[in-house]
């Protein structure tokens, strides 16, 4: 198995009705609950330590995305401070049928490292995920 780029997070999950507004789209709650569960992987990785989310910086929503399509969440950590982390997230919608994509939200998130009392930690310069 080939080693997956060590700055990124992926994982993808579909649609399902549950999730969704009047309108039959990924409910935008929804989609910035797992932009956030994204970005909280991606950060505690690079940080070798839990993290927490200090600020949603901005979201912009492109496209809407439909019951039963996929999204993709990719999770990139674009900076790095003594305790904080950027981290972009992309969602990218896939409809299954035509295998068609494009990008459905964008946004970036500032995170922290903490100790166990929640305190901000200095992000381990030789962590297990170099930038």
């Amino acid at each position: 198995m080939d080693a997956a780029d060590p700055n990124e997070t992926r994982f993808c999950e579909i649609v399902f009705p549950a999730q969704a507004n009047h309108y039959g789209t990924l409910f935008g709650g929804t989609a910035l609950n797992l932009m956030g569960k994204a970005a909280v992987i991606a950060a505690a990785r690079r940080a070798g330590a839990n993290v927490v989310m200090a600020a949603a910086d901005h979201v912009d929503f492109f496209q809407p995305v439909a019951v039963g399509q996929l999204v993709e969440l990719c999770a990139r950590v674009e900076r790095v401070g003594r305790s904080s982390m950027t981290v972009r997230v992309d969602v990218i919608a896939e409809k299954i049928k035509s295998g068609a994509r494009e990008i459905a939200m964008r946004g970036r998130f500032e995170m922290v490292a903490v100790d166990d009392d929640g305190r901000p930690v200095p992000v381990e310069s030789g962590a297990r995920l170099p930038v």
